[in-house]
């Protein structure tokens, strides 16, 4: 099977980049949490992703939609992480009268946050 490989941009520590330079993320959904995996393409990076992308950063992203609460599940045998957040989803599949019900381009928020590779 023929897989894609990620180009990675240079990343020049302590100049601040977005997290798309450094990780990849998943998004799924039920009701109104959503559940974003973030996952380090170098796992060198990993530490960075744990000290920079905490709970309290990820509910300040998502505030404007309304989220209540965020956890994080570290997975550091994958260099990754799992977060889940609630009441983030306006209503879920059914009740949002937004255009992604399902959350999954949500992902894309989280990938442009900010942080400084050490």
């Amino acid at each position: 099977m023929l897989q894609a490989e990620h180009t990675q941009t240079p990343v020049h520590p302590h100049s601040p980049v977005t997290l798309h330079q450094l990780a990849h993320a998943r998004a799924g959904d039920k009701g109104e949490r959503l559940n974003l995996a973030l996952f380090a393409y170098d796992p060198d990076h990993y530490t960075t992703l744990l000290e920079q992308v905490t709970e309290e950063r990820v509910l300040a992203l998502f505030a404007h939609r309304g989220a209540s609460r965020v956890r994080r599940y570290p997975l550091p045998n994958l260099a990754g992480m799992n977060f889940v957040i609630d009441d983030v989803l306006q209503g879920g599949v059914n009740g949002a009268l937004n255009l992604d019900g399902h959350g999954k381009t949500l992902s894309f928020l989280l990938l442009n946050m900010e942080v400084n590779p050490s």
